[in-house]
């Protein structure tokens, strides 16, 4: 037997074989982690995957199939110029406001369609971190100077990291600028009014359904979540209008795959996310069987859902295992945590931003988390560090873009944003 051959798959059975006997059963913590776990998976699955992971990956499959790879060359490419690159990059992802998973279908799709890895890496921070509501619930609720300081860091962050990745990988990418440049160009019938109308009901869709609960009852924010699902109910009924008239599916099809969801939300009124479920699944049963464009949307939608989906859950098992839910403990006691981030010192900073880059944090969680933390003893340094690496990454998110990008460019891309996050809090707790 060749035994260099073998020695990696025998490392691994031992050690799967000592964890397995030495596994801390009866232990309470160990018990409580546990149940941390599938806790926390519970609560992805519920409140995560049917409004923001399904539209995401419907709109990433569309961003395959209906975008013309050299609109992307000219905005995102490799080739394209920065100013503009960078800028449609953060503002795009900007506008999205979505968690550090939800983000990731749509960075694959334009990954995979010639976005240079600089703006590609902006709009993959810039979407979790530059949100708006919870720069807004920041400055409420920890302070203006911190809610500002969190704009400002986020803003800059995604242009910096982005400009770091594309010279770090600048041979890389200057071959495979090169090479799109010399690959023909796909035929694409559809005119760009139409293909912009599509993204932006699909977009729309996104933000509406995820629109969270603001911290007042009076205002803007306020009126908007009171009407959420009757403007996201509008806009799948324009979607609906554009797969008849644009995928050229049968009205009668589309009329009845409207039918479920109308009725579980006029049966179950108090229960929106099964309606918009409902609604999911019927885009997916009529794009799948329609042939043509509609077939390969749905093609591509699932393509990037069987990549992404169990990557995202053996993350979120493993967080919730090692880090528990907001407000709960898993394996590594709360008080550490709290310990570890007190004062402005370099180890502080470090610590916050690391732990924030591997905590999963739902949005704008983050910010009662912090506030229990600073009651704690949480210096204001590490408190920026954190709100800066946390919403932008988790461990689930880590694993899917590893499957995207690679090692080397996943490892670099989180070392800056851990290095970037723990310098901006040192700067920030040592005049604040």
């Amino acid at each position: 037997m060749e035994w260099r051959r073998e020695w990696k798959p025998l490392l691994v059975m031992a050690a799967l074989f000592l964890l397995a006997f030495h596994l801390p059963v009866g232990n309470a913590r160990f018990a409580n982690a546990l149940f941390e776990a599938f806790a926390l998976v519970r609560s992805y699955a519920r409140e995560h995957v049917v409004l923001c992971l399904l539209p995401a990956f419907f709109i990433a499959g569309g961003i395959s199939v209906f975008v013309r790879k050299d609109s992307v060359m000219k905005y995102l490419g490799a080739r394209a110029p920065k100013a503009l690159a960078y800028g449609v990059a953060s503002v795009s992802g900007s506008v999205l406001a979505v968690c550090s998973c939800t983000v990731l279908p749509l960075f694959a799709g334009i990954y995979r369609m010639g976005a240079g890895l600089g703006p590609a890496s902006a709009f993959l921070y810039s979407g979790p971190a530059i949100n708006v509501l919870a720069i807004i619930l920041t400055a409420r609720v920890l302070g203006p100077e911190l809610g500002f300081a969190r704009a400002v860091g986020a803003v800059g962050f995604s242009i910096v990291i982005g400009l770091l990745m594309h010279l770090i990988f600048r041979r890389e990418e200057l071959r495979k600028a090169e090479a799109q440049m010399s690959a023909p160009e796909p035929e694409v019938e559809r005119p760009l009014w139409q293909t912009a109308a599509y993204f932006a009901v699909m977009v729309a869709i996104l933000v509406f359904a995820n629109w969270g609960r603001p911290s007042g009852e009076a205002g803007v924010w306020s009126a908007v979540y009171s009407a959420k699902w009757v403007i996201t109910s509008v806009l799948g009924i324009a979607l609906g209008a554009l797969m008849v008239v644009w995928f050229r599916l049968p009205l009668v099809r589309v009329a009845l795959a409207a039918v479920p969801p109308i009725v579980l939300a006029l049966v179950l009124p108090g229960h929106p996310v099964l309606s918009f479920g409902a609604a999911v699944i019927g885009v997916g049963v009529i794009t799948s069987t329609g042939g043509g464009e509609a077939e390969d949307w749905f093609e591509s939608t699932w393509a990037f859902a069987k990549q992404i989906l169990p990557l995202l859950f053996i993350g979120v098992i493993v967080a919730g295992l090692l880090l528990g839910r907001p407000g709960h403990e898993g394996l590594v006691p709360s008080e550490w945590v709290a310990n570890a981030v007190g004062g402005n010192s370099f180890q502080a900073n470090l610590f916050a931003s690391v732990a924030g880059a591997f905590m999963y944090f739902a949005t704008l969680t983050e910010v009662p988390i912090l506030q229990g933390l600073i009651g704690s003893g949480m210096g204001k340094g590490p408190a920026l560090a954190l709100l800066l690496a946390g919403p932008a990454l988790s461990l689930p998110n880590m694993l899917v873009i590893r499957s995207v990008m690679g090692t080397k460019r996943t490892l670099v891309f989180v070392g800056l944003v851990v290095v970037m996050a723990t310098a901006a809090g040192m700067i920030y707790g040592a005049f604040f």
